[in-house]
């Protein structure tokens, strides 16, 4: 049986580890997709540490995969051998359940709302491997010109944050704040910018603050009584790995603000002061990816260099370094792995 390389994690809180396992083949409505970048993310972590436990151990993370269609599987005829593509979370629903039969555009809701969906690299292996097989549907086609190195980030954290901006739904001109600059935050800045807002970074580290306006932040503010003082926002964009400073960051928002919540958090609950909600009418948005039609915008502008991540590659041999490097919080933004 032919194999390949892949980034096996063994046990909770194991290393990651390149090892040779089964090279996949394309099945009926599958790709097979040759892997050339994998972006690490933060879930990564919570999967491998088992805060998240969806499969038993051993298994394959990775759900910022891209790379090049090399075969097709029977019945595949939205894709061709050399298409490059990109493989999100979401790969495909049952299509049975009584939440597929309301026929939703495939997104993280559909991941927690289906009885039995197939989520790269989540329920099944993912793409910190040099190839995977896929169902075809679950892929999205990259725009021409884009790298596979920058568009790896863009398939969940890009996505992320430029479905929550559009989930939001700011009226031109509107004041947006970004909260946490870090491997999602950085990216929420450029969006933000790029779509015309007036952008408020916050953050508590200095060395960022110089960081923050080269990404295009209008101003840069370190809580929730920095953020009023410099005006307030309509939208906050809460992308901090933890929720108190979300919490405190509600002092700045503006009436009928809305505090847009996306990601996923070690932290389980949300403390709302319910008096400023209720007499400043806050909406508190929950966003979850909300349709690929977001991700095909957000490839486009990172494509046209309107939105660049900030990246630290590293060959497939390194792989343990890169999450070792993403649990230590010593990436500057998001650790992409070569393959």
């Amino acid at each position: 049986m032919p194999t390949m390389k892949a980034a096996v994690v063994g046990e909770v809180n194991a290393p990651w580890v390149l090892q040779d396992v089964p090279m996949p083949e394309a099945r009926s409505h599958q790709v097979l997709v040759k892997i050339h970048a994998c972006g690490v993310c933060y879930t990564d972590a919570l999967l491998a540490q088992g805060v998240l436990s969806l499969r038993p151990f051993p298994m394959v993370l990775g759900h910022e995969g891209v790379g090049e269609v090399v075969a097709v599987g029977e019945g595949v005829t939205s894709r061709v051998v050399g298409d490059r593509v990109g493989l999100p979370i979401t790969q495909r629903p049952c299509g049975r359940c009584a939440f597929c039969r309301e026929r939703h555009p495939d997104s993280f809701v559909t991941a927690n709302n289906c009885v039995a969906p197939v989520l790269t690299g989540v329920n099944v292996d993912g793409g910190q491997a040099e190839y995977i097989a896929v169902d075809a549907e679950g892929t999205v086609l990259l725009p021409d010109g884009l790298s596979y190195e920058s568009a790896a980030p863009t398939v969940c954290a890009g996505y992320t944050v430029w479905a929550a901006l559009r989930r939001a739904d700011a009226k031109p001109g509107a004041r947006v704040a970004v909260l946490g600059i870090g491997g999602v935050g950085h990216l929420g800045i450029q969006f933000a910018k790029a779509a015309g807002y007036h952008v408020i970074a916050m953050t508590r580290s200095p060395d960022k603050h110089e960081l923050a306006r080269r990404l295009g932040a209008d101003d840069v503010v370190s809580d929730g009584a920095g953020l009023k003082a410099a005006g307030g926002a309509d939208v906050l964009l809460h992308t901090a790995p933890t929720h108190g400073p979300a919490v405190d960051a509600l002092k700045g928002l503006r009436p009928w603000g809305k505090l847009v919540l996306m990601g996923i958090s070690a932290e389980a609950t949300f403390p709302l002061p319910a008096l400023a909600v209720t007499s400043h009418a806050f909406e508190i948005v929950g966003s979850a990816h909300n349709g690929p039609e977001y991700l095909a915008e957000a490839l486009r502008m990172v494509a046209r260099g309107q939105v660049t991540p900030m990246i630290e590659i590293f060959p497939k041999e390194r792989v343990g370094e890169a999450y070792e490097r993403l649990l230590t919080g010593r990436l500057r933004f998001r650790a992409v792995v070569t393959y």
